[in-house]
């Protein structure tokens, strides 16, 4: 598989994920928050938007694995939000404390990707076009 192939592949992986996760918290709310009780109604609706702003992450990774040639800079901005949310669980930790196990994973992944992106998505993984006369 060639690194645009990877780049494709990875794009459509978390393109999915992040519209199903989206969705998921669209529709439970902070039911799909594992390790959360009931936060009342503001921070269900807080959730539920955001849900759906998620859903509308995941859709761009969609778009831009669509593309030919690959947009460069709407998956370094992409990876780049992930890695912005990623410190954000490290600010919260620093501030609140160890939230539920599965936040933590979340974490990793969304700091251990997004140089996986960065890198994939180098200048240099594009396919070369001749310049126009």
């Amino acid at each position: 598989m060639t690194k645009v192939g990877a780049l494709r592949g990875l794009m459509k992986v978390m393109g999915y994920a992040c519209a199903a996760i989206g969705l998921y918290h669209l529709l439970l709310g902070n039911a799909a928050i594992p390790g959360a009780t009931s936060a009342g109604p503001t921070v269900d609706s807080l959730g539920r938007f955001f849900g759906a702003i998620f859903a509308g992450y995941g859709v761009a990774w969609l778009w831009a694995a669509r593309q030919s040639p690959v947009p460069v800079a709407a998956v370094r901005w992409l990876a780049g939000l992930m890695l912005l949310g990623g410190l954000g669980r490290i600010l919260s930790i620093a501030a609140d404390g160890w939230p539920h196990w599965f936040q933590l994973v979340l974490g990793v992944v969304e700091l251990v990707l997004p140089p996986l992106f960065f890198w994939l998505a180098h200048p240099a993984a594009a396919p070369h076009r001749p310049a126009e006369a």
